[in-house]
């Protein structure tokens, strides 16, 4: 990681035609003044299963480029009789939801219950509420630039969230500072995960099938995208992408070189990616917990982040990511949300702590396969169940994304209290040349009487056979 994070004038105009070295300012993205706020709905009064007030606004988040602001929603909601200390935001919204007073769902009225504040802003694509050519201009002035301020999703998106806390704040007889948790996925999990980077008033961030980690392909490492093409991977559409959507092509065709896209993914890397500031996120004390999805065409290289970062809080859903019905043993009570909410918000009401990932050990002995999980001491984990596929695709590559982990391929693990560990053994395919697998684990969680069964997965690992 840099020493310093990189931040960018919010409202000034981006740099030229070269590579912008900045992109978030933290001055201005704080500085309320700036938002050109528009007020839809003053505050009101909402009666519901829990009474709230509520406001909508819409802020100028900032310039695309010079004439071109990019304005967003922002909807904020309040219990009825006091401040809300702190908020948990959300992306995943569209305009026209957010012109409806919201009716909270269970969990969210556990948070308002106890002082927790909603905000609601929009990070979509913007031709989903009618913002189609602005959104191609975009495109086409990243591609000719690679300036990231012209990159929606490394700027905008990012940016409106940050925007929208400082909306909030700005609002004293409503809000006061407190924790702030971020979730969402895709795009509403790639978004917060890059704007926490930079924005030390997020405390939390619960991302979904999104990017988490720097492998190779995804910095086009020339090594790896020529192993990329032998192996049947394909240069559009999102495999191989730096951080969601693939732009090589577009960028090749506007004439930038492969040396030139190379450049950019590695001189960005630090200002989006979670792998890259680690260190700096958890002297902060961050919370994090991440479903990146275990056939996602967004994090499609899990066998990297597992053997590189083993310490990131993964569960892996097997057989899950964008448009997948998931493993037919897959937890469906899983319901590592709402947990990881309550227990960020409330510490004192939800006193058992998540689990943090275990170390992982292989043997081959005997054409078999023998595996050892190990959590710390009294993390009170209560089960495990491995999954494992033999010869699995390359990364990135379509057979990656398509080939699901087989029905049978999924076994109960052994607890044996004696050396504190979970324990199998498969059998291998002698056939095979590789065999990836990882375990997932529940450990339940309670907030005023209610269970919430939440899972943790051990980092994904591939062997070489």
């Amino acid at each position: 990681m840099k020493s310093h994070a990189l931040f960018v004038t919010l409202i000034l105009s981006p740099i030229g035609t070269s590579p912008a070295k900045e992109i978030f300012d933290r001055k201005t993205i704080r500085d309320p003044g700036t938002l050109k706020i528009e007020v839809l709905q003053k505050w009101h009064r909402v009666e519901g299963p829990i009474a709230t007030r509520q406001k909508l606004v819409t802020i100028n988040v900032g310039e695309l480029w010079p004439g071109q602001d990019y304005r967003v929603p922002v909807r904020m909601v309040v219990p009825a009789e006091r401040k809300a200390k702190g908020f948990h935001l959300t992306g995943g919204n569209s305009p026209a939801r957010l012109e409806k007073d919201t009716m909270p769902n269970p969990l969210r009225q556990k948070l308002l219950k106890n002082g927790v504040g909603l905000v609601m802003t929009v990070v979509q694509e913007p031709g989903s509420y009618g913002e189609r050519e602005m959104a191609q201009a975009a495109e086409r002035r990243f591609a000719k630039t690679l300036n990231p301020h012209y990159k929606i999703q490394y700027w905008a998106w990012p940016a409106t969230l940050m925007r929208a806390i400082t909306t909030a704040y700005a609002e004293t007889d409503h809000f006061e500072k407190g924790k702030v948790a971020v979730t969402g996925g895709s795009k509403n999990g790639a978004s917060p995960s890059m704007a926490i980077l930079h924005d030390e008033r997020m405390t939390a961030v619960h991302a979904t099938v999104s990017p988490i980690w720097d492998s190779p392909l995804r910095l086009c490492d020339p090594v790896a995208r020529k192993k990329h093409f032998e192996n049947g991977g394909k240069q559009r559409g999102f495999s191989g992408g730096h951080f969601g959507p693939n732009f090589n092509q577009a960028a090749l065709d506007a004439g930038h070189t492969w040396g030139e896209l190379e450049k950019f993914a590695n001189d960005i890397a630090d200002d989006v990616f979670i792998s890259r500031n680690l260190e700096a996120l958890r002297a902060r004390k961050v919370a994090m917990l991440f479903h990146p999805g275990t056939h996602d065409m967004v994090a499609y290289d899990l066998a990297w982040g597992g053997a590189h970062h083993p310490d990131i809080p993964l569960y892996l859903g097997a057989n899950t990511g964008h448009g997948k019905r998931g493993h037919p043993r897959l937890e469906r009570e899983q319901a590592n949300l709402p947990a990881f909410l309550l227990r960020h918000f409330f510490p004192e009401k939800v006193k058992d702590a998540l689990l943090i990932p275990p170390a992982v050990k292989h043997a081959i002995k005997d054409g078999n396969l023998e595996i050892t999980v190990h959590f710390p001491a009294d993390s009170g984990e209560e089960s495990g169940r491995l999954w494992w596929t033999h010869d699995r695709a390359s990364d990135g590559s379509p057979r990656y994304l398509s080939e699901m982990i087989p029905a049978a391929n999924s076994a109960e693990m052994v607890h044996d209290p004696k050396r504190g560990v979970w324990t199998t053994t498969i059998k291998l395919d002698p056939d095979a040349s590789r065999i990836d697998f990882f375990s997932s684990h529940r450990k339940i969680i309670r907030y005023g009487g209610t269970p919430y069964p939440t899972y943790l997965s051990c980092p994904y690992t591939r062997v070489e056979l």
